[in-house]
């Protein structure tokens, strides 16, 4: 037994947790608002990344891999620690070049944060302020033509505010990934994020969109008899408001924590004694898109677990139509991030976190596998009621099916349509504002096919962060594994809401963490490698095929007992608005939803 290997594993974990919570803290109260802490935001930011890229730290762990008493359990640990390490080299000379990169992409998202969001009234012509969020689910909802059309031009001149700014930072991240011997920026991403090329990645998505393309000429049949609908403002509107609106009270977001608790419990989920916070409304100022990340990774002392946080947002106006189910499918993909990570088992925190090695197509599949499993007609059908008591009717859903299920694939081409937005402007020579406008327009012309261009890839945050540019392709990777995922459980056990199997497979996965890739992963998971076949076999099924099909799972699904218990999550959870808590759990799960209920009411 190596003392030296045992203190130095010691020591890396210690100071990874310590440096992780510094910036994790610091971020979430940032994003949620208070931008005065951006300094010691940026600086715990540089602090977590030199231990991450110091050299030193490297040697350390190869010098005692070097040790010839070593026990196989500490060469195991110890390689998982080089492996990282050496993930995150940056050579001396480009560490000023990374400051410089982070401090710019502060810059843009403090101009993001503090902008004016709102829409001209076509009809006053006086300034109506909006968040970005409430314009786009007004686009959504609202009757009024005019008025969805002033929040989409809102939106299109709101996306190019940091155009300038942006293309600086596509420059020098691809300076600083050249520098490390790869094509640009977005080669590099996908290889530590996923160990994947972008030809594997984009050939698996171009043959799945020429095999999809064939609903770009049934909606310009619909159009025919449906003037108007292939206007940017008017598509989604004509296509589905109608369905949001009569949906919208069967998603009543007070009572969305208790949806989410109940449905969480029947599965068996199991946060293992971690802290939960969730922010889920709209605020001037907060960060305009769900996430969920890490203050407190799980970790390990002196063979004691140590539970994990997790901190979790959304913007839900709370009344708007569609802010209900908006809030609700927060919960369940913001949560399904939250138990894939609070479940780790690994005894070092390299493996707890969310960055690399850790496989975001992987972390996606955990949340949009619970999402999907929100949004079936077995989860609406049993879980999804008016103020009345009524549950979601399977007449509604029908109608639904029959008239949108030609955009089944839409979701995907959206993922696909920013990830080649990304890869086109990553691989541009000469880049500058007018390519960049060009090539958003180019790509939303591909995968959207509407009457009119839109500049709507330069709204998507994702683009603007380090950590999350170059890997929108993760969601459509996870897309194809949550497919094939679905259809191994619903092949083993014939249902997947309120089933505790479901919940013990998916833990046997969570407390890997990070200790194996995507591919890796998808096929212990489902027994098979990775393919798109499941995913192309429900967007092409027939309607009628399809409505025959969530019949059966719905009656497969009425003879499971609903869920009696208290929900218990194992978890202390807390309910925030901004800096004040509304409610906790103390007293029990069910005393909190009630509680958060009120506060929202009033």
């Amino acid at each position: 037994m190596s003392s030296r290997a045992e203190q130095l594993l010691a020591e890396l974990n210690s100071e990874y947790a310590k440096l992780h919570r510094e910036f994790e803290e610091a971020f979430w109260i940032f994003q949620m608002g208070d931008h005065s802490i951006e300094t010691r935001m940026n600086e715990a930011e540089k602090t977590r990344d030199l231990f991450r890229s110091d050299s030193g730290n490297l040697a350390k762990v190869q010098s005692v891999l070097a040790e010839p008493d070593l026990s196989a359990e500490h060469k195991s640990r110890l390689l998982v620690w080089e492996n990282f390490f050496k993930l995150y080299q940056t050579p001396p000379e480009l560490r000023l070049l990374r400051d410089e990169i982070a401090d710019l992409e502060s810059k843009i998202s403090q101009k993001l944060a503090n902008q004016s969001e709102g829409y001209e009234n076509p009809d006053t012509k006086e300034f109506v302020p909006a968040s970005k969020i409430k314009m786009r689910m007004m686009i959504r909802t609202d009757p009024n033509e005019s008025i969805r059309k002033a929040c989409f031009l809102a939106l299109e001149g709101l996306s190019t505010a940091v155009t300038d700014e942006y293309v600086k930072v596509i420059t020098s991240r691809n300076k600083y990934a050249q520098a490390l011997g790869f094509e640009d920026y977005y080669a590099y991403h996908l290889s530590i994020s996923e160990g994947m090329t972008k030809q594997v990645v984009f050939d698996l998505f171009g043959q799945i969109y020429r095999q999809t393309l064939g609903t770009f000429e049934e909606i310009r049949k619909l159009e025919e008899s449906q003037l108007g609908l292939r206007k940017p403002w008017n598509f989604a509107y004509m296509m589905a408001g109608s369905f949001m609106n009569e949906e919208d009270p069967y998603y009543g977001f007070d009572e969305a924590l208790r949806h989410w608790g109940r449905s969480f419990s029947a599965l068996g989920i199991d946060f293992k004694g971690g802290t939960l916070q969730l922010d889920l409304l709209d605020r001037k100022g907060k960060y305009n898109n769900g996430f969920c990340h890490y203050p407190d990774i799980v970790s390990f002392s002196d063979g004691k677990r140590n539970p994990g946080a997790a901190n979790f947002t959304c913007n839900v106006v709370y009344g708007q139509v569609g802010a209900g189910l908006q809030g609700m499918e927060t919960l369940f993909h913001e949560g399904g991030h939250a138990a894939d990570r609070l479940n780790s088992e690994q005894g070092d925190t390299c493996l707890n976190t969310e960055w690399p090695p850790a496989s975001i197509a992987w972390a996606e599949t955990q949340s949009q596998f619970l999402d999907t499993m929100f949004k079936s007609i077995e989860w609406r059908a049993r879980y999804a009621k008016n103020k009345d008591g009524q549950a979601y009717p399977f007449d509604l859903f029908e109608r639904k099916i029959r008239k949108l299920h030609l955009l089944a694939p839409h979701g995907l081409h959206h993922i696909m349509f920013v990830a080649e937005f990304e890869k086109m402007i990553y691989e541009a020579r000469d880049l500058d504002t007018s390519r960049v406008l060009e090539i958003a327009k180019m790509m939303y012309q591909k995968y959207f096919d509407r009457d009119g261009d839109s500049l709507s890839a330069l709204s998507v945050p994702h683009i603007y962060s380090w950590d999350s540019s170059a890997c929108y392709h993760a969601y459509g990777l996870a897309i194809l594994a949550l497919q094939q995922w679905r259809e191994y459980f619903y092949e083993r056990y014939g249902h997947i809401v309120d089933n505790p199997e479901v919940g013990r497979e998916m833990t046997a996965v969570w407390e890997l963490a990070s200790a194996k890739n995507f591919a890796e992963f998808v096929r212990l998971a489902t027994g098979k490698d990775l393919s798109s076949e499941a995913f192309l076999e429900n967007a092409t099924i027939s309607v009628e095929d399809l409505l025959a099909r969530s019949r059966k799972r719905v009656e497969r699904l009425n003879s499971v007992p609903e869920y009696a218990g208290p929900v218990n999550l194992n978890a202390t959870i807390r309910m925030v608005s901004g800096k004040g808590i509304v409610a906790d759990n103390s007293v029990s799960f069910e005393d909190m939803a009630e509680k958060y209920k009120d506060w929202l009411n009033k």
